[in-house]
């Protein structure tokens, strides 16, 4: 924070405001609640394991028929990712979140009162297309969180994904067997129409309102947080703008920035030329590098993620367990292996750096998947599953704090969200490659496949210029 010598007034950043104001109860209040969001989109994915056979046998459809529903969902999800992305850095966070609500919410629970084949179909994909603005969530939590303890808090954010596929394991075990398929569609949709009614009392980010030139705006915002936390502002007032080397701020744009706010602007005009430098700054020389290598590791998580699902449903064909009960209880198993992956990295992350933390992970799925390539006695072959799941979803908690952080606040969203677009790609690719694979008895080249994948990913870990621990985003 710094002011000039003649008494000026002095600035600082949110980043500034933030490390003094800690993470209090603000912020724990903002992680129930969009930690609920994750949930609920979580819950959304997650019953396509459940409703896909019960959907075939009542209305006689083909097993490629049922594979389509879940191909729908993550088709919705690619056009969804760069719609919420480009949506939430032109109007903002809230409006990012409203979107992924409303949609994925409203055509969710209309999914229950399906009356062909035809039409669940077009209601997933719409699901989808509202699932795929998800990420807005992580990134509306992650501009509150003081620099510091950001890295932790966002690891922990993510085990509410898990959480809901628990819940959602959960659910469809007491539900399915006596209600049916439609309402567990219904309820599963319960928790967005939640999140609808109590979305009033989360504030638009100040990083956004600044980056948007309305100071006044993000100030009331850090007073509310500061009145939460009984934390007192530093002295002077919010500007987006960095430190140059000698440690003052750029207050020539800062007074255009007020200027702006106070003589007012065509806001129509403003949002067009907002959202189109959004979808272009990623693309720049600064960016370029980092975009390319975030879509490469992007790619090859999901595409392993899902393929270890299909690995692990393969590996427990075998088993003489009831297919009524054998399926919650695989979900369930293997969604706990994600809870010691997600620990590992809150504790690593602001310790020993982002790429260190996510490179190091990917490696060390890739080395629990590699002996899988051959015949294991059962037991071996869960311990390496689990521990192959827990690495890649602790790799995954580190992207979603890493992936945000290496963005501006002006495009944020929308490099975030493309990066979205490339994982949906992996995970729309796992599906033809790995099933593939696996049905014609190839499972060395299956496992061969993503192993390839990690390693490409965990040696371009390597490559990012800039490593974000402790530093101010902007």
């Amino acid at each position: 924070m710094e002011g000039d010598e003649s008494g000026a007034e002095a600035y600082y950043t949110t980043d500034e405001a933030l490390s003094q104001l800690g993470f209090g109860r603000f912020q724990a209040l903002l992680l129930v609640f969009l930690g609920t969001g994750w949930v609920a989109d979580a819950m959304e994915v997650m019953l396509l394991s459940f409703v896909g056979p019960s959907m075939k046998e009542e209305w006689g459809v083909s097993g490629g028929a049922e594979g389509l529903i879940t191909s729908v969902v993550f088709a919705g999800m690619f056009l969804g990712a760069c719609v919420g992305g480009l949506s939430s850095d032109r109007y903002g966070r809230r409006a990012g979140f409203l979107f992924t609500a409303i949609v994925s919410g409203v055509a969710g629970f209309l999914s229950a009162f399906s009356p062909n084949y035809s039409t669940l179909l077009a209601l997933r994909f719409v699901v989808g297309l509202g699932l795929g603005g998800s990420h807005v969530l992580p990134t509306w939590f992650l501009e509150f969180v003081p620099a510091e303890s950001r890295g932790s808090w966002i690891a922990a954010f993510t085990c509410f994904w898990t959480l809901g596929t628990i819940l959602e394991a959960l659910l469809a075990w007491a539900i399915m067997p006596i209600f049916g398929w439609r309402w567990l569609l219904g309820l599963s949709s319960t928790p967005c129409f939640i999140l609808l009614v109590f979305s009033s009392i989360i504030p638009e980010s100040p990083r956004y309102l600044c980056s948007r030139g309305k100071i006044s705006e993000a100030m009331l915002v850090l007073e509310r947080i500061a009145r939460m936390n009984k934390g007192v502002l530093p002295p002077g007032t919010v500007t987006s703008e960095p430190k140059r080397v000698d440690n003052s701020y750029d207050s020539s744009v800062t007074t255009h920035l007020l200027i702006t706010e106070d003589i007012g602007i065509d806001e129509e005009k403003s949002t067009k030329s907002t959202g189109k430098n959004a979808f272009q700054a990623f693309w720049s020389h600064d960016l370029i590098r980092s975009t390319l290598l975030l879509w490469i590791i992007n790619f090859a998580c999901s595409f392993a993620y899902y393929g270890l699902v299909y690995l692990t449903s393969e590996l427990s064909s075998g088993r003489s367990q009831p297919m009524d009960s054998g399926l919650y209880i695989n979900v369930l198993v293997t969604s706990f292996a994600e809870f010691p992956g997600l620990l590992l990295a809150a504790l690593l992350i602001d310790r020993i750096g982002r790429r260190v933390t996510l490179g190091g992970m990917i490696l060390l799925c890739c080395a629990f998947l590699a002996p899988l390539a051959i015949q294991l006695r059962e037991g071996l072959s869960v311990i390496l599953l689990f521990c192959a799941r827990t690495c890649l979803m602790g790799g995954f908690a580190v992207l979603h704090v890493y992936s945000p952080e290496i963005y501006p606040t002006s495009c944020r969203n929308t490099g975030v969200g493309f990066a979205n677009v490339i994982a949906r790609i992996g995970s729309i690719a796992a599906p033809l490659v790995i099933t593939t694979l696996l049905e014609n008895n190839h499972r060395k080249e299956a496992v061969f496949v993503m192993d390839l994948a990690l390693f490409l990913a965990g040696v371009v870990c390597t490559l990012f210029p800039l490593e974000t621990k402790g530093r101010e985003i902007h």
